[in-house]
């Protein structure tokens, strides 16, 4: 067997080209620099509701990633609520929802408080509410007590892609992790973030969900980068579309050197592409509230505000009479009459897909 990173004498001492990342560092300061200044721009309403779909997004796709599909009205709604934004049609959240949420909003919005176990263990329970992790029940709010591989294939031709660090080692593996987190100065923050997203997920510390916790770790961190404790940009949604590249370039640098040169320049292009797609999220948001701006004098009654929310946010299929009678709880006819009524205002028109029943979309200005 080869040698994995964390096997090697003084594993920690990263090392990596300054040079080789100097201009994609440099690329992603300014992009950080153009969004918050965008952001400045905006007002308070439209930076929240900027604030509750970046949000939103980072907390449903850091889940996905590990395969887990959270409700994204859920989410939106816990959000929501945890930031005290009176949005109207809010959803009840399941436990692990407003766990989830719960984690990423102290990592991003308390990112000058120390990390510690505490910490961390609180975030471990907060993801695991019920001490389960689907239909098994594994260690919570505690360093792991078994020894840890990362495994795919079928039973008897399992490839082993990843062997963490023993049980025996974690507490003074962690302890050296966080008191670099803590304490470390001199780096710029941007490849701190890479540097402790990698030395995290190489400790695995826990039975489960270290890969939801080194996101939130990193989020805290770029959160430090930009000054600022409102997250514009979704790390995890990028790192979701490169998924597959994700587990690749870990599993290489885990079974490498401690010159994780390779490692940084890919994470930095992957903030890079995270930069550059949050104009789709502003857009939805600036679109939304040019719509309200538009119609603040169009009579509407609340259903129909309700489900043009919604079509702005997560709406989930297509929208249909009976999709809208069932949401807003009316009689099919009243969904119709709702809806005809939308269509002689042009909000809505018919859904120029067709199909068997008739759907609706929001005629976009």
């Amino acid at each position: 067997m080869g040698f994995y990173i964390h096997q090697r004498e003084n594993w920690t001492h990263f090392t990596w080209d300054d040079r080789a990342l100097a201009l994609p560092l440099g690329k992603v300061r300014n992009l950080q620099g153009k969004l918050m200044g965008k952001m400045e721009m905006l007002g308070f309403p439209l930076r929240q509701e900027a604030l509750l779909e970046t949000l939103s997004l980072d907390v449903l796709k850091s889940s996905e990633i590990e395969g887990e599909f959270l409700n994204p009205e859920q989410v939106r709604s816990s959000l929501a609520r945890k930031l005290g934004m009176d949005i109207a049609g809010l959803v009840p959240s399941d436990r692990n929802v407003d766990g989830m949420v719960e984690m990423m909003l102290d990592a991003t919005q308390n990112n000058q408080s120390q990390l510690s176990d505490e910490r961390l263990f609180d975030w471990h329970a907060a993801l695991f509410p019920t001490g389960r992790s689907g239909m098994y029940s594994i260690e919570v709010a505690t360093w792991r007590k078994g020894e840890m591989q990362v495994v795919s294939g079928a039973l008897g031709r399992e490839r082993i892609h990843f062997q963490a660090p023993s049980a025996t080692l974690l507490p003074q593996e962690m302890k050296q992790f966080i008191d670099w987190f803590n304490n470390e100065q001199s780096l710029d923050p941007v490849i701190k973030a890479g540097i402790a997203h990698l030395w995290f997920l190489t400790i695995h510390p826990f039975d489960d969900g270290n890969g939801r916790i080194a996101r939130a770790i990193t989020d805290m961190q770029l959160s430090k980068a930009d000054g600022s404790s409102q997250r514009f940009f979704s790390m995890s949604a990028q790192i979701r579309k490169q998924r597959n590249d994700y587990y690749e370039i870990l599993e290489k640098t885990q079974k490498g050197t401690s010159n994780i040169t390779v490692w940084l320049l890919w994470f930095l292009d992957c903030l890079t592409e995270a930069l550059l797609n949050t104009d789709a999220v502003l857009e939805k948001v600036l679109s939304k509230a040019r719509f309200w701006d538009t119609h603040q004098n169009t009579p509407l009654n609340d259903r129909q505000r309700m489900i043009i929310n919604k079509l702005f946010d997560n709406f989930e299929g297509k929208l249909s009479s009976s999709k809208w009678a069932k949401i807003t709880k009316c009689s099919t006819d009243t969904a119709l009459r709702d809806i005809q009524d939308l269509v002689q205002k042009a909000i809505l028109q018919k859904d120029s897909a067709g199909g068997r029943s008739t759907n609706y979309e929001l005629l976009k200005n």
